[in-house]
């Protein structure tokens, strides 16, 4: 019995616009890059490669607040993206473990919040800062 992949095209799609838009970004036709970028985070939210190119892209242009919105965005989604890994169904045994590896690690404090961002959010978040401090100038 074979399985039917579903999203077997969909990864197929969302690679030929990744490549399209390196393509039209080499090209220097920045307008439409960022279209497709754009059109990449709509089909799949998490993709971390879009939103630094975008913010790159908008950076380049100076185009402060729309990096911020990409900023404020992939913030978001990947925010998400964590806090939903963390609910995971796990029982309370096997939370209370990772707490206690957390912080004997020292990635947590002693009431089990973590110290440290996850990558992209660390640096995402740095550089929301330097845009807001831009953006006021």
């Amino acid at each position: 019995m074979k399985l039917a992949h579903k999203n077997l095209k969909h990864d197929d799609d969302a690679e030929d616009l990744l490549n399209k838009a390196k393509q039209l970004e080499k090209q220097g036709a920045t307008e439409e890059a960022t279209d497709v970028y754009e059109k990449i985070i709509r089909k799949d939210p998490y993709d971390e490669y879009a939103y630094n190119r975008l913010i790159i892209i908008h950076r380049k242009n100076k185009e402060y607040k729309k990096e911020k919105a990409v900023l404020d965005a992939g913030i978001k989604a990947f925010q998400q993206l964590y806090s939903e890994s963390l609910r995971v169904s796990a029982t309370a045994r096997i939370k209370t473990l990772s707490k206690q590896i957390l912080k004997a690690t020292g990635l947590a404090d002693k009431s089990g919040n973590l110290l440290y961002e996850r990558e992209p959010l660390y640096r995402w978040n740095k550089r929301r800062e330097l845009v807001i401090k831009k953006i006021k100038k």
